[in-house]
């Protein structure tokens, strides 16, 4: 990526990039450049057929302390227009973020406030240090989590997300697993290890499959399987069945050998 102020992207031969928010002197707060740069970046990283999956991480001490206090000083005394078009471009990011169709990963140490939070909540998985810390802070400021609030809500329910976000409370890593903020806490120092571990997971799937999860899942409500979504369901297997990735998969399992895209990533 040319000219990144604010993110270092790298590529590792497997097919897994890693977007490092790269701001520690703030300790990765964003505004509006690295919103326009994390859109940007996963703009490319989702057209780019070579990444299989995308880790995102913050630079030094901390995941991203949410949004950076200047950007938001600027905002409290802008027009209703300016801040509209400002709140669209950061909605527009979590939604790239959220629709990427290659599997994204958070890697989370030390703090995830308000927006460091939504960031975590965007990705398919997070990953925390047993050091990290959270909380959904805008009240402190006078403002609410807004934008981010569809995505916390998705991450932990309803009512873990009103607690979150009126009490402004701050949690550690192992309440964040218990009400599903992340799904798997380990050891600081474990923190690499267990972000390559799970995109190893991940790199034994088919991409095109993994995409159509996504999809899929996308569409998917908590409630009853009703006739449009039995039809959905079954229109979206007996595509994806006939596909040469489904063919390869099969024949890989039958032949008792790696299926292409698994030696592909090696």
């Amino acid at each position: 990526m040319n000219e990144l102020q604010t993110l270092r992207v790298e590529r590792g031969g497997d097919g897994v990039v890693r977007v490092t928010m790269a701001r520690p002197q703030v300790f990765n707060a964003f505004d509006e450049t690295m919103i326009g740069e994390l859109d940007r970046v996963f703009a490319a990283l989702s057209d780019d057929a070579a990444v299989r999956v995308v880790v995102l991480a913050g630079d030094g001490r901390h995941f991203s302390a949410g949004a950076d206090l200047q950007w938001m000083q600027r905002a409290s005394t802008a027009s209703i227009d300016w801040n509209l078009a400002d709140a669209r471009r950061f909605a527009s990011m979590l939604a790239r973020i959220a629709a990427c169709p290659k599997p994204t990963l958070a890697r989370i140490q030390g703090a995830a406030l308000g927006g460091g939070v939504g960031l975590a909540c965007a990705c398919d998985i997070a990953i925390a240090a047993d050091d990290a810390r959270f909380a959904v802070s805008e009240a402190r400021f006078g403002i609410l989590p807004s934008v981010i609030g569809p995505y916390l809500v998705n991450a932990v329910g309803l009512r873990q997300a009103r607690r979150l976000a009126l009490t402004t409370t701050r949690i550690g890593a192992a309440e964040a697993a218990a009400i599903g903020l992340v799904q798997q806490v380990v050891a600081a120092a474990a923190l690499d290890a267990a972000v390559d571990a799970t995109a190893a997971e991940l790199l034994a799937g088919g991409p095109q499959a993994l995409g159509e999860i996504k999809q899929l899942f996308a569409q998917l409500e908590v409630g009853p399987v009703t006739d449009a979504v039995r039809e959905l369901t079954a229109q979206t297997i007996a595509r994806v069945r006939g596909s040469d990735e489904a063919r390869e998969g099969f024949a890989a399992f039958l032949d008792k050998r790696a299926a292409a895209w698994v030696s592909a990533s090696r």
